[in-house]
C-alpha cells in the first residue's frame, strides 16, 4: 500500500496575511478593548489588518475580552503571556507573531491617533521604514499627559535621548510607530525585552540605517484604566541610555543590576552607620547585619524591576530569597572578614564597609544570574 502524499501548499492555502499588523501591549485595559478594536476597524476600511493584543495576564481579564471578539472576528487576536512582564518585551513578540509586511505600535489606551495609521501605512510604502507619530511636531501635542511632573519627564527623557543617543527624532520616547516587518526581523535579535520605550531601542541600534518619517498626533487623555508608568521607568530608561551607550557592550540586565546595587550599598552604609550608632556592637556584627539588609534589599529589587520578566512570587519568592541568602552567605563572610580588617587597621568606618559591600555586589549578581531567577 503506497504511502498517502502529504498535501500541497496550493491545497491548504488561506486567505493571504493581512497587510498591517497592529500590535498593543494591554494590562488591564479591559474596558478600551472594545473601543479601540471599532476604532480600528473604522480607520483601516480600506486597508487588510489585524490587531495583536499581547496581554500580560492581567487580572481584570483583559484576554478574555479580547478572545471573546476574536471568536466573531479574526482579524483580532490575543497573545496572552504567563510569566513575562514589560512592554519592550509584548511588543517584540507581537510584531515578532505578525506575518504582515508592515508593523505598527499602538498603546490600547486610546490616547493614540487611530486615524492617522492609513497615512503612515502609504509614507512605508513610498519611501520610509519606519515612520513615528511625534507630540513635540508642530501640529502635536503632548496634552494628554497626566500631570506637569510627566509631561516635564517626558520632555527631559526626549532630550537625553538625543543628546546621549545621537537620535534625530522629535519625539524618541513615543509609544506610536510603524515599520516595515523586513527592517524589524534583522533588528530584533539586538533589541532588549526589558523597558518601556521600544522604539528608541530600534532607532538606536539601527544607527542612521532606517529611513525615518515623522508626523505630528496629539496625545488624547486616558479614557478607561491607569497610567502604567511608575519608578520602574525612569530605572528601564536609564539602563537603556548606558547599553546604548556601551554599543551593547554590556546587557540591559546586567546595566539594571547594577543600578539596583547602587541602591543596596546606601542601603548598607545607612544600615552600618545606624546600628554603630545605635546597638553599639563589634564591627563585624554591625558589618554582618548591614550585609543581610543590603541583599535583602537588592534581592527584592532586583525580583521587582531587574527580573520582573522571571518574577518570583508566593513560595517561589520566599524560596529564592532563602536560596539567595544562603548562596550568598560565602560572599558575605568574606565581606565581613576584609571589612573588619580593613577597619583594624584604624581606617574610616565608610571605607572598609565599602570595600566590604562592593565584594557582596560582585557576589549578588553572579549567583543571582547562576542560581536563583534561572530556576524559572
Amino acid at each position: 500500500m503506497l504511502p498517502a502524499r502529504e498535501p500541497r501548499a496550493s491545497a491548504m492555502a488561506g486567505p493571504p496575511a493581512p497587510d498591517l499588523s497592529v500590535v498593543v501591549p494591554t494590562f488591564n485595559e479591559r474596558d478600551n478593548i472594545p473601543l479601540l478594536v471599532g476604532r480600528l476597524a473604522h480607520a483601516l476600511a480600506d486597508v487588510g489588518w489585524e490587531v495583536i493584543f499581547v496581554d500580560d495576564n492581567s487580572p481584570d481579564g483583559t484576554a478574555a475580552v479580547v478572545r471573546t471578539i476574536g471568536a466573531g472576528d479574526a482579524r483580532v487576536r490575543c497573545i496572552r503571556r504567563i510569566g513575562r512582564r514589560g512592554l519592550a518585551g509584548a511588543c517584540l513578540e507581537g510584531m515578532l507573531a505578525s506575518q504582515a509586511p508592515y508593523v505598527a505600535v499602538m498603546d490600547a489606551d486610546l490616547q493614540h491617533d487611530e486615524s492617522l495609521l492609513a497615512t503612515m501605512l502609504e509614507r512605508l510604502r513610498d519611501d520610509a521604514d519606519l515612520v513615528v507619530a511625534s507630540r513635540y511636531l508642530d501640529g502635536g501635542s503632548a496634552a494628554g499627559l497626566s500631570g506637569t511632573g510627566r509631561t516635564y519627564t517626558s520632555r527631559l527623557s526626549t532630550a537625553l535621548a538625543r543628546r546621549l543617543l545621537g537620535v534625530a527624532l522629535s519625539d524618541p520616547m513615543s509609544g506610536f510607530f510603524m515599520m516595515r516587518r523586513d527592517r524589524f526581523e534583522p533588528l530584533a535579535p539586538r533589541l532588549s525585552s526589558q523597558g518601556f520605550k521600544i522604539l528608541l531601542d530600534i532607532v538606536a541600534t539601527a544607527r542612521g540605517a532606517l529611513r525615518v518619517a515623522e508626523l505630528p498626533f496629539v496625545f488624547a487623555e486616558r479614557r478607561h484604566g491607569e497610567s502604567k508608568l511608575d519608578a520602574r521607568v525612569a530605572l528601564d530608561f536609564a539602563a537603556l541610555l548606558l547599553a546604548k551607550l556601551t554599543n551593547d557592550a554590556v546587557s540591559f540586565r546586567f546595566l539594571l543590576f547594577c543600578l539596583v546595587g547602587l541602591t543596596g550599598i546606601a542601603i548598607h552604609m545607612a544600615t552600618l552607620q545606624f546600628v554603630l550608632a545605635t546597638a553599639r556592637p563589634s564591627f563585624g556584627v554591625a558589618q554582618a547585619v548591614a550585609t543581610v539588609a543590603a541583599i535583602t534589599w537588592n534581592f527584592v529589587l532586583n525580583n521587582m524591576f531587574t527580573y520582573r520578566d522571571q518574577r518570583l512570587a508566593g513560595w517561589r519568592f520566599v524560596a529564592g530569597l532563602i536560596r539567595f541568602q544562603v548562596i550568598c552567605a560565602v560572599g558575605a563572610l568574606s565581606n565581613v572578614g576584609i571589612a573588619s580588617w580593613i577597619y583594624g587597621d584604624d581606617l574610616d568606618w565608610w571605607i572598609a564597609g565599602l570595600a566590604g559591600a562592593l565584594m557582596s555586589a560582585v557576589w549578588n549578581y553572579v549567583v543571582s544570574a547562576a542560581f536563583v531567577w534561572r530556576q524559572r
